[in-house]
C-alpha cells in the first residue's frame, strides 16, 4: 500500500447526523435501551441477558435487585426482601422514555442520600399541581403526565404508586411501583420525570404528536460518543470508589478480629 493510500482515510471530516431534542421528555418515546443497560454494566452489575432469555437483564452485585426489559411488556425491576426492607417491584411499559427509567435504575447503582426522601418535592418544584381526593395526585403543568399514590382501601396491601403520560392520541406509557418500593427510588423516578431538559432522539424516532416541541440539531458521531462516555466514566468511578471503601472496611474488620484473638 502506498503512503498516499495509507493516509487517505486519516483526518477525514465526520458526517453530521440529524437528531432532535424533544420536550417534554415524558412524551419523547422509548429511546435507546443502552442508556440504561450500559450504565448498569459500568456500575459493576452483571449482564445476564443471554442466560435469562430476556432482551436486557442485569443483576446487582449483591444479587438483591434485577432490572429487565422484554418487549412487548417493557421494564421490570425486582428487589428482594432484605432485613427490614420487604420485597418490592416496579413495572414500566415499553414506551417509557429511557431517561425516566434511568432515573430509577441509576439510583440503584448510586449511594443513597442521607436526606429523607420526598416523592412529591421534585414535582412541586417544577410547578406540578397537587390534589388529594381518594388518592394523592400530582399533574404536570401541561396536564399530560400524572403521578398518583393509589389507596384502594382495606388493609393497605394493594396500595401502590402509579405514573403515566398521554398525548392527543391517548395513553403513551405508564408504570406502577409497589408501596414497599424504597421511597428514594420513587423520588429518583419523579425527579427524572419532572426534569425540564429535553432528550435527544435520532431521525425516525420522534413521536408523531402535536403535544411535543422539537428542535433539530446536527450531531457528530464523536460528540455522541463523548457524551455517552462521560456518563459511563462517572458510573465506573463511583463503582471503583464503592469497591475500594468496601475492601478497606473488610480489611479493617479482619485486622480488628485478628487483634482481638491475640
Amino acid at each position: 500500500m502506498s503512503k498516499r493510500q495509507q493516509w487517505s482515510g486519516w483526518g477525514q471530516a465526520q458526517q453530521a447526523q440529524q437528531h432532535y431534542l424533544v420536550e417534554p421528555r415524558y412524551l419523547a418515546g422509548g429511546g435507546d435501551l443502552r442508556h440504561v443497560g450500559e450504565f448498569l454494566r459500568a456500575s459493576g452489575w452483571k449482564d445476564i441477558s443471554r442466560s435469562s432469555g430476556t432482551m436486557l437483564a442485569f443483576d446487582s452485585p449483591d444479587e438483591m435487585v434485577r432490572v429487565a426489559y422484554q418487549p412487548p411488556g417493557g421494564w421490570q425491576v425486582h428487589g428482594a426482601a432484605h432485613g427490614h426492607q420487604p420485597a418490592w417491584q416496579v413495572t414500566l411499559t415499553a414506551q417509557t422514555p429511557v431517561e425516566i427509567v434511568a432515573g430509577l435504575t441509576d439510583a440503584l447503582a448510586k449511594p443513597r442520600s442521607a436526606h429523607a426522601p420526598n416523592v412529591w418535592a421534585p414535582l412541586t418544584e417544577k410547578s406540578w399541581s397537587m390534589q388529594q381526593d381518594d388518592h394523592f395526585v400530582a399533574q404536570s403543568p401541561d396536564r399530560h403526565a400524572v403521578v398518583q399514590y393509589v389507596q384502594p382501601g382495606g388493609d393497605g396491601s394493594q396500595n401502590h404508586w402509579w405514573v403515566g403520560a398521554r398525548n392527543e392520541h391517548g395513553p403513551v406509557w405508564n408504570g406502577q411501583a409497589t408501596a414497599s418500593t424504597p421511597l428514594h427510588l420513587v423520588q429518583s423516578l419523579t425527579t427524572a420525570l419532572a426534569d425540564p431538559e429535553p432528550v435527544m432522539r435520532p431521525l425516525g424516532h420522534v413521536p408523531l404528536s402535536n403535544r411535543i416541541r422539537v428542535t433539530s440539531v446536527s450531531v457528530l458521531p464523536d460528540q455522541l460518543g463523548a457524551w455517552q462516555q462521560t456518563r459511563l466514566s462517572a458510573a465506573r468511578a463511583a463503582a471503583w470508589s464503592r469497591n475500594w471503601v468496601s475492601s478497606r472496611a473488610r480489611t479493617a474488620a479482619k485486622t480488628s478480629g485478628y487483634a482481638r484473638t491475640r
